[in-house]
């Protein structure tokens, strides 16, 4: 250990002394702890300005050398990739994958004398290099991470080889860290591979991003490679096999086995390299010479046919934007259980989480359109074309983000994708209050930390923003340039400019500068002055901290209504404080500055609740109704609401109507303001068109009065759709003065649904039914994701109200949950859970054991807080 050293710092210090100083420190092999010491002795002393002045040298000197250090290039390209070809086996009970990986190699510019593949968690046998008919045994190196192949002669640019490489891969070796978007590594898993776990299928699935599918074949785990390939899957012949590209052909083995070949003749990104195994339905779809298959287990058919229905319009819609047709032979959406992701675009076979495994009742109420856009985008974005570097990930991912926009635009309507965009735009607002960081940033730490809101909300509203700005026939003229230019090939940030710029004829470095390439986002006052009404007067600042942030260039759009017509005018602003006239002629004593929230940018103006409720009855745009009315009970504007309560009750815009419905559900006095409201809300539970406001209404109706409309929730109890069937049901339990009879809730106590097992839950525990400890013991068993989340509150209260029921299973159910339930938030879940115990010393002890193995520190932390008061 070296010694601190002495101060070799004094008031004279001069530049050349500074200048000596930075050689004698950066010469060092590994990081000098020497200019830290030294300035930490700096700073420990008073100072004069001359002394600031040094400070402030070396700590720049620091910045800048941390900044090289950190700097995370796109991958070297030592050899291009060509072709892949695998033969896997699986042994489910060892959870391990024999392979033998064939890969076609030339070097990409300079001569050669070794191939590093990436191979994590293997154990390799033979290497053999293949010239024509004959093999010839490599020597090479390996270190868990990587294998270093020497091959006998140097290869040059003109040279193609074909290596050999046998192996077992072993996916849960050093297997568990991840990010919150992908939290695991394993890039390979077997789900009960043993068909241990009653009412779980047994299959394996694959999820490469980032670098994770050198878990299970080796291969160079960048992103700017690309090869074609073809897999050969050894199965069971009861299951099913879904792979990249087309299935060529199938052979039979003996012991109940197959060989399924998967070729993929378009090169494409190793990280898009995938398949799945297990007893899947299929359900078969086409458009045009493209053949869809949904594939989800057995049993949910029907379900996945409404799930994923919408997919061959997304399709041609897509299309038709692009002006670029599908670029791959088919597209499958394989549903599985316990995936690490929401769901991933590997090419030509995206993979979803069970949230989508839904039977054909509960698919009715289907939300999951966002989310099958996203990954079938990718499919263009990311696939086709593909982001060079993690660095530049948004490439990938906020073309995915900004189709979800696309598609509620095109099918839903304007209203429902600007409240896609205003949710965006909160998700990366509340991750901006701790972090804020270049767009495209090459200091990552882990290539895992590039899956943010910025990454996937930030750009998809930067897109957004850009497509206002061009307008819709450049934007999109755009984007097909920058497709067909780019097709099967990786890009950076400036490929996607110089495309819009040609197509345009702007140089939008000024855009790109400040959104891309630079952090933060503007931070907005307005005032606006009426003083002259046909010439309104517009101040605008931004007051965003510019040691930070750069100061924006921003076009915004200015709206007013003339007699019920919109009138707009766009505003650019370009300092820090600007003033504009608008010159509106017509004499108004209301505008509206970004009505229809396109702008990424925090806004403050001071308006009057007079304001927000003449904006709610005069705009066009439901998300600034929205906003108005939200508005005006965040001040609680009685006197506006009296008014405008009703209005949004009969809104067109459903967001409206059910956050109108929410507010009134925690204010029951405004059942007696206005006449009439009870028959309106009761008006929606019935015959509202979307099921979710009529579930929101049954919701409102049962805490106004449950007994009162004992006969309505009866019927309703038996809707088709499970929001509205829940919401009655509950409404049911919710009567006192007749409570409900057993039998009644009985005839609902098998159904396997959480939005029927609650309410059922409920009256258990409201009517202290005895006896049921077993019935809330199948249920936990039986629910999964959101239902089982929700579920952990009733099935703690029943058996700390009723511990003999089966009090010390309920415990060690729960505890297994808090260990090793793969979901966080199912995790967290049973700790709450759990926390219902805790006058139980032995059942405290056993969470703390299980909290100190908890890997993910946050929800450790999280876990601790609680623990604390129990010390």
């Amino acid at each position: 250990m070296q010694s601190k050293p002495k101060k070799i710092l004094n008031r004279s210090l001069t530049w050349s002394c500074v200048v000596t100083l930075f050689f004698v420190f950066s010469c060092k092999s590994e990081k000098s702890t020497l200019q830290t010491t030294a300035l930490d002795s700096i700073q420990s002393e008073s100072s004069s300005p001359t002394d600031l002045d040094t400070l402030k040298i070396l700590k720049l000197i620091k910045e800048k050398e941390s900044k090289l250090e950190s700097y995370q290039p796109s991958a070297k390209r030592e050899f291009d990739l060509i072709h892949t070809e695998l033969d896997l086996s699986f042994d489910w009970s060892k959870q391990t994958v024999t392979g033998k990986a064939k890969l076609k190699l030339t070097p990409y510019f300079y001569p050669q004398k070794e191939v590093v593949l990436d191979a994590k968690d293997f154990e390799v046998g033979a290497v053999l290099l293949w010239k024509e008919a004959s093999q010839q045994k490599l020597n090479y190196r390996y270190d868990e991470k990587q294998l270093r192949i020497y091959l006998p002669e140097v290869v040059n640019s003109k040279d193609t080889i074909e290596v050999e490489i046998n192996y077992t891969a072993f996916p849960e070796r050093n297997s568990g860290s991840g990010s919150e978007a992908i939290t695991d590594n394993k890039g390979l898993y077997f789900i009960d591979p043993l068909d241990k776990i009653p009412g779980k299928p047994s299959m394996i699935w694959t999820q490469g991003e980032t670098e994770h599918n050198s878990k299970w074949f080796p291969t160079i785990d960048k992103p700017n490679e690309r090869f074609t390939q073809l897999f050969k899957l050894t199965v069971p012949d009861t299951m099913v096999s879904i792979g990249n590209g087309e299935l060529i052909h199938q052979e039979k083995l003996e012991n109940g086995l197959r060989i399924d070949h998967w070729e993929m003749k378009l090169p494409h990104a190793p990280y898009l390299a995938a398949f799945a195994i297990g007893e899947f339905d299929k359900v078969e779809a086409k458009l045009g010479d493209i053949p869809l298959g949904y594939y989800v287990e057995k049993g949910f058919a029907k379900g996945a046919a409404k799930v994923f229905e919408n997919t061959p319009e997304m399709i041609g819609f897509f299309e038709k934007k692009l002006g670029v047709d599908f670029p791959w032979p088919k597209y499958d959406q394989i549903v599985v259980r316990d995936f690490v992701s929401g769901a991933m675009e590997n090419t030509t076979a995206s993979i979803f989480m069970e949230e989508l495994r839904l039977n054909e009742r509960e698919a009715i109420d289907s939300e999951w359109d966002y989310i099958i856009a996203h990954e079938l985008f990718h499919q263009w974005f990311g696939d086709y074309v593909t982001a060079e570097s993690w660095a530049n990930l948004t490439l990938n991912e906020a073309f995915a983000n900004y189709s979800e926009y696309l598609w509620n635009e095109h099918h839903y309507g304007q209203d429902e994708a600007d409240l896609k965009l205003v949710t965006e735009m909160e998700g990366y607002f509340a991750e901006s209050e701790t972090k804020q960081v270049d767009l495209i940033r090459f200091d990552y730490s882990d290539s895992e930390d590039m899956f943010d809101s910025h990454s996937y909300n930030k750009g998809g509203v930067i897109l957004h923003m850009l497509r206002k700005h061009l307008g819709d026939e450049a934007f999109f003229q755009g984007l097909n340039k920058y497709l067909t230019d780019h097709a099967l090939q990786s890009v950076e940030v400036h490929d996607l400019r110089q495309a819009f710029e040609e197509v345009s004829g702007e140089d939008l470095n000024w855009f790109f500068n400040q959104w891309f390439l630079d952090k933060g986002h503007p931070e907005l006052y307005f005032d606006v002055d009426y003083s002259q009404p046909e010439n309104i007067l517009v101040s605008a600042y931004q007051v965003q901290n510019l040691e930070n942030s750069p100061l924006f260039q921003l076009p915004i759009e200015v709206s007013w209504y003339e007699n019920g017509v919109r009138k707009t005018k766009t505003i650019k602003l370009t300092k820090a404080f600007q003033q504009f006239a608008l010159e509106n002629g017509f004499p108004l004593n209301q505008i509206y500055v970004d009505e229809s929230k396109d702008l990424l940018a925090r806004r403050a103006q001071e308006l009057t609740v007079e304001h927000y409720a003449l904006q709610f009855k005069e705009s066009q745009k439901g998300i600034a109704r929205y906003e108005a009315l939200d508005s005006l009970v965040a001040r609680d504007a009685a006197d506006q609401l009296v008014e405008i309560i009703p209005l949004a009750l009969n809104d067109s815009f459903w967001a409206v109507k059910e956050n109108a419905l929410g507010f009134l559900q925690n204010s029951a006095e405004w059942a007696d303001k206005i006449p009439g409201l009870e028959d309106m809300v009761y008006g929606l539970a019935e015959k509202d068109p979307k099921n979710s406001v009529r579930a929101a209404a049954i919701d409102l109706l049962g805490v106004w009065d449950p007994d009162k409309y004992q006969s309505a929730f009866l019927r309703l109890a038996n809707d088709s759709s499970y929001l509205v069937a829940g919401s009655a049901l509950m409404g049911l339990v919710a009567a006192t003065e007749n409570p409900v009879e057993a039998g009644v809730i009985e005839r609902y106590a098998t159904d396997p649904n959480y939005r029927i097992i609650i309410p059922v839950a409920e009256y258990y525990i409201q009517q202290g039914v005895n006896g049921k400890g077993q019935w809330f013991l199948d249920r936990l068993n039986q629910l999964s994701n959101e239902g089982l989340y929700y579920y952990f509150g009733y099935f703690s209260e029943y058996f700390t109200r009723f511990p003999e029921e089966g009090k010390d299973q309920a415990v060690s159910e729960l505890l297994i949950q808090l260990e090793k339930n793969s979901k966080s938030y199912l995790r967290r879940g049973a700790f709450l859970a759990l926390l219902g115990f805790a006058d139980d010393q032995a059942v405290v002890s056993k969470i703390v054991s299980i909290v100190e193995k908890e890997n993910d520190e946050n929800l450790k932390n999280y876990y601790n807080y609680f623990l604390e008061s129990f010390n």
